[in-house]
Parts: structure tokens; C-alpha cells; sequence
């Protein structure tokens, strides 16, 4: 198999499920972190989320991205792919209220107009997974692995 397949693999494994990541946006050159839940698929991390906040307003701005969590990274374009309600929405849809079942509707009025959905679609990233890590080209399909041990010490 090749190195590009099984990363695609093992972000599937990781990622594939309600996970939650510090998203780093900018605006007018300021940059601003905050954590969200993300799903991961076909190369992109979706978000649930609402239009009128300061993420989506700053990533209107300025689609570059970036996500971290536990040292795994990720460098994107992030996208307002609009309302969940739109049938090109559909699919994707029915895969976030699974995912986020606990608290999809709890959460989120789909009866307002400002709900939407962001669409991060990753340029490159940085993932590991027993004892193995991955630095993948989203873009140009092609990954490396490498032994790697997540031996951080904090004081």
C-alpha cells in the first residue's frame, strides 16, 4: 500500500468522528484561535457553525486556515458552504447530525437562515498514529511516514 493510502487511511481512522481542533484564522492581518468540532472527509474537515460569527466573518476575509490538537496540524482553505438545508447539503448533512448526535440540535436552530456549514479543504498536514507519522500534500497527493514518538515533556 502506498504511504499516500494509508495516511488517507489513518486520517480516516482519526478524524472520521466528532473531533474537536483550535482553529486559527486571521483578519485584517490579526490573528484569532478558538476550538471547534470538526468532521473529517475526502481531504476536508467540516464545521457546523453560524454566519454571523467572527470565524466565518474572518475566513470570508481570509480563507487561509489552520488546525492543531495534540500536535497533529493542518494548513487549509477554509469555505461558507451555506445553509445545512441546501440540498447540496444533504449528504454531509446526514453524516454531522450522526456525528454530533449528542448535540447537533441541541446546539443549532437549522430554522435560522444564519446556520451554516464550513468546509476546510487541507493544503498539507502533519498526523501520527502508533508509532508512525505522516506528513501528507493534500494538493498533490503524496505523503511520507516516518517513525515517530510523541514524547513532548511539560513542565
Amino acid at each position: 500500500m502506498g504511504d499516500y493510502k494509508k495516511a488517507m487511511e489513518v486520517m480516516k481512522e482519526l478524524f472520521a468522528r466528532d473531533y474537536q481542533f483550535a482553529l486559527a484564522t486571521a483578519k485584517d492581518n490579526i490573528p484569532s484561535v478558538r476550538f471547534i468540532d470538526t468532521y473529517y472527509e475526502n481531504g476536508s474537515f467540516y464545521v457546523v457553525t453560524y454566519f454571523l460569527s467572527q470565524k466565518v466573518q474572518a475566513l470570508t476575509a481570509n480563507s487561509h486556515v489552520s488546525l492543531c490538537n495534540d500536535m497533529y496540524r493542518f494548513n487549509g482553505n477554509a469555505y461558507n458552504i451555506g445553509h445545512p438545508l441546501l440540498p447540496e447539503n444533504a449528504p454531509i448533512r446526514l453524516k454531522l447530525i450522526k456525528e454530533f448526535e449528542p448535540w447537533y440540535f441541541a446546539h443549532n436552530n437549522e430554522n435560522d437562515e444564519h446556520m451554516c456549514y464550513v468546509r476546510i479543504d487541507l493544503k498539507d498536514g502533519f498526523f501520527y498514529k502508533d508509532g508512525t507519522g505522516y506528513k501528507v500534500d493534500f494538493i498533490e497527493k503524496v505523503a511520507e511516514q516516518f517513525p515517530f514518538a510523541n514524547d513532548i515533556v511539560t513542565v
